[in-house]
């Protein structure tokens, strides 16, 4: 900058510092240059680095090669951002473990040290920055350095007290993403030790969550089909629970070996609580080449995509009717209820993919219910024909700020919404409003269910929590008047999050990159039906 623009108030702004000059030790005023991306001290004389300089967040290239640093400090391993750094030609005879934490460093300058021979060895390898830090890694645990301290419990958040002027039935909901074993690699999530990645160690602690959290009703995504039948089906059995689970479309066109890696969505519930009258399977490509009406864009984009979800028809066992409402109840009809469970595409770049799904979805969920109260000739409290109440468990892949989400719980969405990305599905989307082709001629589409989200107003700051990216995208829903929430499990402790520097998970405590939803839910039951205002047992 020149002495004109200095003295004119311009400010300099500069990301790279060197220092040179035989230094002996570094100022403490060096530390709070926060804004750094590089940092250059080689060819000094420096013999130790403090571990402040993990205060330099934000640094990408480190060089401290050309010294005499005889160790490093373990802080090192917090400075994730890192891409190379270079120690080559000081006296280290050890690296500290932390150092496999630096998951997205490319370059490593370990040349010119006394280090131990089998270390120069890995790192001499194909490969060996890459092989080294993982090993590193995979040992931090063996060190006593990682932080065993479990996280705390999450604790619970109550929102409202049951209704107690009317019979009512309450029972708990769980979703859950759980990461299936062929998602979780080291090029995923390179900064959870393998061994934490490995699908025995972190099966353990995702019975355990869902056992602790002892739902009536869990809905779990990214279920593998061999994990299913073998391991989730069989343990939950044991506590009480039948289930249903479909794969992937794409698991029809497989060899019997390959199916059983394909991932799907799994329903599971109480048998002491509920009783499966009918179970559904949607299959989104398959909606969507029914209903294409010769749409490009619903073909090459929606169709192509093998995304489903499940829905299963249950009915509530007296006894659990009885027990909330705290008496007979003489003439109750069947009390069904309608529970829905999606994964829809993860893609960024696909949210007119997402919204159509989630169209689809709630369509075909209408049509089960639809059908459901015709066949089984089911009045409601109000006399409409909605009488069963739903219950949506998703993970959407959409933030609460998307057209997903405002479909869901505003009722419905402007065609020209920009999540459409100025596309033409139009014609199509017509198939799946709430009053078919036939309704109005508005270009909102439209459903007719009264959904709520059970977690609103940031109740939980993320459901997804990866070093890429943290934000809400798994829900439960429910449908009003019938159902309230009266309260949800809150999140995990942020404190713990960040004194223990995790930016990421799966981690060897958090066994997916997803946390848990889990609510609990009162349903309003009818009155038994009354004649000249005297309630008289109703016919079977």
């Amino acid at each position: 900058m020149s002495s004109e623009e200095a003295a004119s108030g311009k400010k300099s702004y500069w990301a790279e510092l060197e220092i040179s000059g035989k230094v002996r030790s570094l100022s403490t005023a060096l530390w709070s240059l926060t804004h750094l991306t590089a940092l250059h001290i080689s060819d000094n004389s420096l013999s130790r680095i403090p571990p402040d300089i993990a205060k330099l967040h934000n640094l990408v290239y480190l060089d401290l090669s050309s010294n005499k640093i005889r160790s490093l400090p373990a802080e090192l391993g917090n400075m994730v951002s890192l891409r190379e750094l270079l120690l080559n030609n000081n006296q280290l005879r050890v690296l500290p473990f932390e150092l496999g934490k630096l998951f997205q460093l490319q370059t490593l300058g370990l040349k010119g040290n006394p280090l131990a021979q089998d270390i120069m060895n890995l790192y001499q390898e194909p490969d060996g920055t890459r092989r080294l830090l993982n090993y590193l890694l995979d040992n931090l645990a063996g060190t006593k350095r990682v932080s065993t301290e479990q996280p705390p419990p999450r604790s619970w958040v109550p929102l409202q007290e049951p209704d107690r002027t009317r019979p009512s039935a309450l029972f708990s909901v769980m979703c859950y993403n759980v990461l299936c074993d062929k998602y979780a690699t080291r090029q995923l999530y390179g900064y959870c030790p393998s061994w934490a990645l490995n699908w025995d160690y972190r099966k353990k602690s995702i019975m355990q969550e869902i056992l602790t959290c002892s739902a009536d009703i869990i809905s779990l995504q990214e279920v593998e089909t061999e994990q299913y039948y073998n391991f989730f089906l069989v343990e939950l059995k044991e506590h009480g629970y039948e289930g249903f689970f479909s794969p992937k479309s794409r698991a029809r066109t497989m060899s019997e070996s390959d199916r059983k890696h394909v991932d799907g969505c799994a329903i599971f519930y109480k048998t002491e609580k509920f009783s499966l009258v009918q179970k559904h399977t949607v299959e989104f490509n398959q909606l969507a080449m029914a209903n294409s009406e010769g749409s490009e864009v619903m073909l090459n984009r929606v169709m192509t995509k093998d995304n489903i979800g499940v829905a299963v028809l249950l009915e509530l066992r007296k006894e659990m009717m009885e027990q909330s409402a705290g008496k007979p109840l003489h003439g109750m009809e069947k009390q069904l209820l309608l529970v829905a469970n999606a994964h829809m595409h993860w893609d960024p770049e696909y949210s007119d993919v997402k919204l159509v799904q989630t169209m689809m979805f709630l369509s075909e969920v209408k049509n089960i219910v639809d059908k459901a109260t015709r066949s089984l000739k089911l009045s409601s409290v109000s006399g409409e024909t909605n009488a069963i109440p739903l219950v949506l468990c998703a993970d959407l892949n959409s933030l609460p700020d998307s057209g997903v989400v405002e479909y869901l719980s505003t009722g419905g969405v402007d065609s020209t919404h920009k999540d459409f990305k100025e596309l033409r599905y139009i014609d199509c989307l017509t198939n799946f409003n709430c009053n078919g082709k036939n309704g109005t001629s508005s270009t909102r589409i439209t459903h007719g269910f009264k959904l709520k989200s059970a977690y609103e107003n940031g109740l939980m700051p993320y459901t997804n929590y990866t070093f890429d990216f943290k934000g809400i995208i798994d829900y439960i829903f429910y449908s009003q008047p019938l159902l309230n929430v009266l309260g949800v499990l809150g999140p995990l402790d942020p404190h713990w999050l960040h004194e223990n520097n995790i930016t990421g998970c799966p981690h060897p405590h958090i066994p997916s990159d997803h946390f848990s939803l889990f609510a609990q839910l009162e349903l309003v039951l009818p009155y038994p039906p009354a004649v000249n205002g005297i309630h008289v047992p109703g016919r079977r």
